[in-house]
């Protein structure tokens, strides 16, 4: 008895975890979008399934000079998914629930600087979801 429950709940967290992917999957293919042809992916998908009011954070390398743009989505529209750029200190540099959750957002960094992007569903749309981002720089 005890190896059938075993093996019914094993299957069961396959599938979830299979629908999980698949979802951020698509999401990705949805986000990818706005990596437009002036700028080239850093080959790097940022993924979190997000539950409720959880945050995910990703962190990166900003290098001075360059132009970067930072694609965020959750589902298969735009303004779904809040997201925040903060220094290595925690200074928030950018957060775009102040521009209607816009998917997408170009910088350009006049110094290398570690960075962190957190990642927020919008409560009020979404109360689950995957969330992907992704990360482009100009040639």
């Amino acid at each position: 008895m005890k190896n059938i429950i075993a093996s019914i709940l094993f299957i069961a967290l396959g599938l979830i975890g299979f629908e999980s992917k698949a979802q951020c999957d698509t999401v990705a293919q949805v986000c990818n979008e706005f990596i437009v042809k002036d700028y080239i992916s850093d080959g790097q998908q940022y993924r979190s399934l997000l539950i409720n009011d959880e945050t995910a954070e990703f962190y990166t390398t900003f290098y001075g000079g360059s132009t970067y743009r930072i694609a965020a989505c959750s589902g298969l529209s735009e303004g779904n998914l809040i997201f925040r750029i903060f220094d290595a200190e925690r200074n928030l540099l950018f957060d775009n629930s102040s521009y209607n959750n816009s998917g997408y957002w170009d910088f350009t960094f006049t110094e290398t600087q570690e960075g962190t992007i957190e990642a927020q569903l919008d409560n009020s749309v979404a109360g689950s979801g995957c969330a992907v981002v992704l990360i482009g720089f100009k040639e």
